[in-house]
């Protein structure tokens, strides 16, 4: 049992994580001679999550896309990301409200931290450029500046044309694209052999650079977003697997442990993609292509961790700065950390979506550097909480699929 617990990927990470805040610590600002670890860490991962999601994209759209169910599994997938995107905001308010994180803080100690270095990163265009934005000039271009939205666009028209073409000509393709798909699976599995180094150089650099200060200031609103992660996780997205699938529940939380760790590890929704194919399709017995066009869409769009993150962020600083919030500014927030969820792209970094937010209610945005600070640990919470809700839309999508079986579960 011990020689399988080193062997654990979550265990290497969580210890990585412990001695990497040691080493913060022990070290100080000479942590950060670790930082490089963190960086080719990252690095892997985006080298290797556009390709992936591009290839991913394109095979599962050619293979939903001739079917006739192809248009409500689409339909019922995009209500999905907003609908829970927006059910996690309002559970972030009210829990804002009621443990109310920002009351009572004391910035004595981080003072020297505030600036208003970002109030130049918060705007967001307006619906029409917002749509105009998504279709790509050059996808070529949009591919080397990883425009993952215009890339999806792009994707999900070519994979539908591929699959109106006969089935002679298009077949031979598909199984090309699996088998790039599955090489990229393989590379991804080589990157997270490394992921114990990368988190360690990751929390190095971040205690080191910014020490304990930080986290005590942060503190109960971290505990807040905790328990929020956990209770949209383990209550809301089972409940809705209970309510509009046939899934078991406790297979399906059971299942999820081993994406969610990878998740955690990495940051990453498209990192963690291939694993969470594998286990939507092996364990929660998803058809291949409902999974293949449900997860890459959802490893783009659905960022229900980051919205719970902006509405408590907003809450958090709307406490701290004394501001009475109007309805127009909770709209506001609603409706900003929403959108601001589904355009977040899936890959590891500081989150500066929540400027917009924090601007379209009013709030001031000047202790931001408090949050970026500990970024990466928020990410890694909130992205193991964005892959659990994929897999959920995938199971609850399932039923429309030509190759689903309504009584698969009778026969296991």
């Amino acid at each position: 049992m011990t020689k399988g617990l080193v062997k654990n990927v979550g265990f290497q990470v969580m210890v990585a994580m412990v001695l990497g805040a040691g080493a913060g610590v022990l070290m100080g600002q000479q942590a950060t001679m670790f930082a490089p670890l963190g960086t080719l860490f990252i690095q892997l991962i985006k080298m290797l999550v556009i390709p992936l999601v591009a290839v991913a994209i394109v095979s599962g759209a050619a293979n939903l896309g001739a079917s006739p169910a192809a248009g409500k599994i689409g339909a019922t997938t995009l209500v999905f990301f907003l609908v829970t995107s927006a059910l996690a905001v309002l559970l972030a308010l009210v829990m804002g409200q009621v443990f109310k994180p920002g009351e009572g803080v004391d910035l004595s100690g981080v003072n020297g931290m505030f600036s208003g270095d970002y109030s130049d990163k918060g705007a967001l265009p307006d619906a029409v450029s917002t749509l105009l934005g998504m279709i790509p000039t050059n996808v070529f271009q949009a591919l080397n500046e990883a425009n993952i939205l215009q890339v999806l666009v792009f994707c999900l028209f070519l994979g539908i044309a591929i699959a109106k073409q006969p089935p002679a000509r298009s077949k031979p393709l598909i199984d090309g694209l699996n088998t790039l798909v599955d090489a990229f699976v393989w590379m991804i599995n080589k990157v997270m052999l490394i992921a114990p180094l990368g988190v360690f150089g990751l929390m190095a650099d971040a205690i080191g650079t910014y020490g304990f200060n930080v986290l005590t200031v942060v503190m109960k609103l971290f505990v807040v977003y905790v328990a929020a992660i956990l209770i949209y996780g383990f209550v809301a997205y089972p409940a809705m697997v209970a309510a509009f699938s046939n899934t078991p529940v406790l297979r399906y939380l059971s299942a999820m442990k081993k994406a969610q760790i990878v998740a955690f590890s990495t940051a990453s929704s498209m990192a963690t993609l291939p694993v969470n194919m594998e286990v939507v399709e092996k364990e929660l017995k998803v058809t291949n292509a409902t999974a293949s066009f449900v997860l890459p869409l959802g490893a783009t769009i659905n960022m229900s961790g980051n919205a719970i993150y902006y509405g408590l962020v907003a809450i958090f600083f709307a406490q701290i700065f004394h501001i009475d919030l109007s309805m127009g500014a909770w709209a506001a927030i609603i409706l900003t950390s929403t959108l601001g969820a589904i355009g977040q792209a899936g890959v590891p970094g500081p989150s500066f979506l929540v400027v917009a937010v924090l601007l379209a209610a009013g709030i001031p945005i000047e202790g931001l550097p408090l949050l970026f600070a500990l970024d990466r640990i928020f990410d890694m919470i909130r992205t193991a909480l964005n892959i659990t809700g994929d897999a959920a839309c995938a199971v609850i999508v399932d039923k429309y699929s030509p190759d689903y079986d309504p009584k698969r579960w009778e026969k296991a």
